[in-house]
């Protein structure tokens, strides 16, 4: 008979245990990596946004401030079905929007400027420094370029996704979304950032697009109580270009509650 048993004051196990106990925390510490793996990988992607901070970069576009500020920079290469200019939104630092009545003089005009890029996925917003946006010749007439991003109607159409601020979700925070960001959001939108849907697909790219009246007014003010929950806006959608706009009146926007399934 040989049955091993610890005592306290010995200097060391007896080998039978001390093989077992090495088995033991070996194990223990592969079940570990394990499950920390597959917490990891459970994870929510929160995506990738990125925003260029302390890179200031110099842009040459049309200025166009409706139905927010948004610069036209022209493509190096144009391919079938692409309009010859990228839209890129325009916002002052920290939590505001570019002030649209200082630049209404040089609303379709050709403009030069400097700013920080922000962008993520096919969306690109630039962090303008507003004293210095002047005016330009150096790029072709502006007529071409409105020409350009002439609404296209999409149709009436219902979309059911998130209110969030362009500008903290496109790069300048991450996630920038949900309900724990729902109070930078509010933040942002009073000071003038462009409000925008954001239209999560189960297959495929999500989907932005930016919120006007129905009238194609700006809507910030109107959005705010709805920010960072899930909602169903019935309105004319419309593309400016690299642009998605829908048209609407904020009244009608409603809380979006997923039907109960059939029992």
């Amino acid at each position: 008979m040989n049955d091993e048993f610890y005592i306290g004051w010995e200097k060391s196990a007896a080998p039978g245990l001390a093989r077992a106990n090495r088995r033991l925390v070996a194990g223990l510490l592969l079940l570990a990596l394990v499950v920390a793996a597959l917490l990891a990988a459970a994870q929510h992607q929160i995506g990738v946004s990125v925003f260029e901070f302390g890179t200031l970069k110099h842009f040459t576009g049309v200025l166009q401030l409706k139905p927010y500020p948004h610069l036209l920079v022209p493509r190096p290469a144009v391919t079938d079905g692409q309009p010859a200019f990228s839209a890129y939104y325009l916002v002052a630092p920290l939590k505001h929007g570019l002030d649209v009545q200082r630049f209404a003089p040089l609303d379709g005009k050709n403009v030069v400027l400097q700013g920080t890029l922000i962008y993520r996925g096919n969306q690109t917003m630039v962090e303008a420094i507003p004293d210095s946006i002047q005016a330009t010749n150096s790029i072709p007439a502006t007529l071409a370029a409105v020409a350009e991003t002439s609404a296209v109607e999409l149709g009436r159409q219902t979309l059911v996704g998130e209110i969030v601020d362009s500008k903290c979700y496109l790069g300048v925070m991450n996630p920038g979304q949900l309900l724990p960001h729902r109070a930078c959001a509010i933040r942002c939108l009073s000071g003038g950032v462009p409000p925008m849907l954001l239209v999560r697909q189960s297959h495929g790219p999500a989907v932005y697009v930016l919120l006007v009246s129905a009238s194609g007014e700006p809507v910030n003010q109107a959005v705010l109580d709805l920010v960072a929950e899930p909602v169903e806006i019935t309105g004319d959608l419309e593309r400016q270009g690299d642009l998605l706009i829908l048209r609407s009146d904020p009244a009608t926007y409603r809380r979006y509650i997923p039907s109960s399934p059939d029992l």
